[in-house]
C-alpha cells in the first residue's frame, strides 16, 4: 500500500466507520454553544467592570474600582485551565452540573477580563467633549455612555475585540479536562478507537480553523458596515 492510500485510510478510518464524523459535529456543536455563551457573557462582564472602572473615581465608589481591578488582575494572572478546575470544583459541586454550563460561565469570566481591558482603553480613548457634549444636550451619565460614549468605543476596539474572541474560541479546546465532551475531546475519543490519533486531530484542527476563518469573515464585513456609516 502506497503512502497516499495509507493516508486515505487513516482519514476514512477517522471520520467513516461506526458514523464516526457524528462525533465530530456533536463535538462541533458543544464548542459552538460554549464559545456563543461564553463570548455573550464576556461582553456583559467586560462592559459592566469596564465602565465601573472608567466611573467609580470618587471615594465613595472608589472600592467598587478596587474590586474590578483585582478581578481583572486575578483572572489576567492565573492560567485558563486552573480556574476552569477551580470553577467546577468549588462552585458547580452538584453531580447534576451540566459541563457546558459550567464551560460557558468560566470561558465568559476568563474572556470578560480581557474585554473589560479592551473597552476600558476604548472609552479612555474617546475626546471628553463627546461626554460634555451629552450631558450638554440633557443625557445623564449613562445614557450618555450608552448612546455616545460607547458606539465609538466599539469602532476603535473592534479588530482587537475580534482578536480576543477568536482566542475565546481556540481556548475552548480545554474544557476537555472537565469531561466536556468538545471537539477536541471527540477527536480524542476517535483517535483512541481507530489507535491513529494524528488524523482525528488534524480533522479538529481543519474545524478550528473554518471557525476562526469564518469568524474573521464576518468581523471584516462588520468592520466595513460601520465605515460605511462613518463615510455616511
Amino acid at each position: 500500500m502506497s503512502w497516499a492510500e495509507e493516508l486515505y485510510q487513516s482519514f476514512y478510518n477517522a471520520i467513516v466507520p461506526d458514523r464516526r464524523y457524528l462525533a465530530y459535529l456533536d463535538g462541533l456543536k458543544v464548542t459552538l454553544l460554549i464559545s456563543f455563551f461564553a463570548i455573550l457573557l464576556g461582553i456583559a462582564i467586560g462592559t459592566l467592570v469596564a465602565v465601573l472602572r472608567v466611573t467609580a473615581t470618587n471615594y465613595k465608589m472608589k472600592w467598587l474600582n478596587v474590586i474590578c481591578s483585582i478581578y481583572t488582575n486575578v483572572i489576567r494572572g492565573t492560567p485558563l485551565m486552573v480556574q476552569l478546575l477551580i470553577i467546577y470544583n468549588l462552585i458547580f459541586t452538584s453531580r447534576n452540573t451540566n459541563e457546558l454550563v459550567v464551560g460557558a460561565v468560566c470561558f465568559g469570566i476568563n474572556s470578560g477580563a480581557y474585554v473589560s481591558e479592551i473597552i476600558r482603553a476604548g472609552i479612555e480613548s474617546i475626546d471628553r467633549g463627546q461626554m460634555e457634549a451629552g450631558r450638554s444636550l440633557g443625557l445623564d451619565y449613562l445614557q450618555t455612555m450608552r448612546l455616545i460614549v460607547l458606539p465609538q468605543a466599539v469602532k476603535n476596539i473592534l479588530p482587537a475585540l475580534g482578536n480576543e474572541f477568536i482566542t475565546l474560541i481556540k481556548e475552548t479546546s480545554v474544557a476537555s479536562v472537565i469531561a466536556v465532551t468538545d471537539l477536541t475531546k471527540a477527536a480524542q475519543y476517535v483517535g483512541s478507537r481507530t489507535w491513529d490519533i494524528l488524523p482525528p486531530l488534524l480533522i479538529a484542527a481543519a474545524c478550528y480553523l473554518i471557525m476562526v476563518l469564518g469568524f474573521s469573515r464576518l468581523l471584516s464585513v462588520f468592520e466595513r458596515r460601520l465605515s460605511k456609516g462613518d463615510r455616511h
